[in-house]
This record gives structure tokens, sequence and C-alpha cells, in this order.
């Protein structure tokens, strides 16, 4: 176990999650969020992109797909205890980390007012999905303009400078929340995903052995948890990188 790690951040009292596309955040900090929630946290997620190209079925009714995506995210929002669920509807796959992007992600911190961000880290090496990547760098850059008056001073909103920021999918984490007794909601809330089961689950719902991949899919999550809490010294975690020099 290293030195310079800590584990277990207070319990804040308010939380604002951003991700990418909807399931993101659940897969990156489900437990925590649900561990939260349940020890009074209100917490609200951003979800920045329409879950658009999330099938790999080539005759698919995308708007339907939207639609199926907004539920299913909202769904295990509940799961989780998350109090609000927002999106920004941007073209999925085609996300930028713009100023006109930039301007709506400060003016969602703004407007939630959060003691703790939580977002993609940016900096994960060799990255291939430039949705994560832009998203990363849209919750920085905006945390910055969120917290001075003179970026956007056209929203009419009063600035604010959350205490930290934790990135999940961490190129270097340095911080540990322990989730046991929380795990079987992250994999109940990552579940209500269903539209995503075969492509980023493997779990094929016509199948028959649809209860057995279920299973194995709710067993890596378990020890994906297992690996992260290993250099804590926790039986399980998810583990984060996190910045508290906003």
């Amino acid at each position: 176990m290293t030195t310079d790690i800590s584990i277990d951040l207070p319990t804040p009292a308010s939380v604002l999650a951003i991700g990418a596309h909807a399931d993101d955040v659940e897969f990156g900090a489900g437990a925590t969020l649900a561990k939260w929630a349940t020890g009074g946290a209100a917490v609200r997620l951003l979800v920045l992109t329409d879950g658009s190209k999330g099938t790999w079925e080539p005759g698919a009714s995308l708007p339907a797909l939207v639609a199926e995506r907004r539920r299913e995210q909202e769904k295990a929002a509940a799961v989780l205890g998350i109090q609000d669920v927002s999106f920004l509807d941007l073209v999925d796959g085609e996300l930028t980390s713009g100023r006109p992007e930039q301007a709506l992600v400060c003016a969602a911190i703004r407007t939630a007012r959060p003691e703790v961000v939580i977002g993609h880290d940016p900096w994960q090496r060799y990255r291939l999905h430039p949705d994560h990547r832009h998203a990363g760098f849209l919750v920085t850059d905006a945390i910055v303009a969120a917290r001075d008056p003179h970026f956007f001073p056209e929203q009419a909103l009063e600035p604010h400078r959350p205490d930290r920021l934790l990135l999940f999918e961490a190129d270097a984490p340095d911080h540990f929340e322990h989730v046991d007794g929380f795990l079987d909601t992250k994999v109940e809330a990552l579940l209500c995903h269903r539209s995503q089961w075969e492509t980023t689950m493997a779990i094929e719902a016509a199948s028959p052995d649809a209860d057995a991949q279920r299973e194995a899919f709710a067993g890596r999550v378990i020890e994906e948890a297992a690996a992260a809490g290993a250099p804590a010294g926790l039986p399980h975690a998810e583990a984060f990188k996190l910045i508290e020099d906003l």
C-alpha cells in the first residue's frame, strides 16, 4: 500500500457527475454515487451526448434509440438514488470541447453548485474514444470557467468553485472509495441500460444463456472493483484521480 493516496471522502452535500454517454458514470462511479446518495448527498447527473451511435444494428431507428437510452438512464439513476438527470443531447461520437460546449457545462456547474464534480479523466493514455476525452476536458475547462465571473457573464449565474474533482477511468489513480455493500446496486443500475447489453456487457438478451451472461457480467464488475481496491488495501473500491486545487 502506497502512502500518497487517500481513501473515502466525507459524504459531500452535493455532487454533479458528468458523463459522455448514458452508462459512463455508472461504470466509472456508480457504486460511489450510490454510497453517497444513501449517506444523504444530493446527486445530480449530466449526460453530454444523445447516445445515437450506441448500437451495432445498421438499420436501427436512431430517434428511437435516443429515446430508449434516455429512459434507461433515468431508470438507472433512480436505482443509484440520483435526484436529477439532465441531457445536453449533443451528437454521440461527435462531441467536441469548444467554447459553446464549455458554456453549457459551465452553466450546469453554476446551476447545480456541487461540492464534488465527477468526470472522465481526459489524460488517460491511449484513450481511443474521442467523446470520453472531450468530455474530460469539458469538465476541467468548465470548472475553471464556472469559478470566474468573467467567463460567460451572459449566463447571469453566480460563479461557483467546487471543492473537489474526481476523475474516473483515471490514468494515475490516487483516491479510492470503499464500495462494499454497493456493488449490487451498481450492477443493477448498469443492467438498466438494456440497449447496451450486447455492445458493452456481452449479454445477448435473446440467448438461452442470457442469465449466465448477466451473472458473468456482474462477476466482472466485482472483479474490477477488487482490482481497483488492491492498491489501497481495500477489498473492493472505485478508483479516481483526486484534484483539490480548483
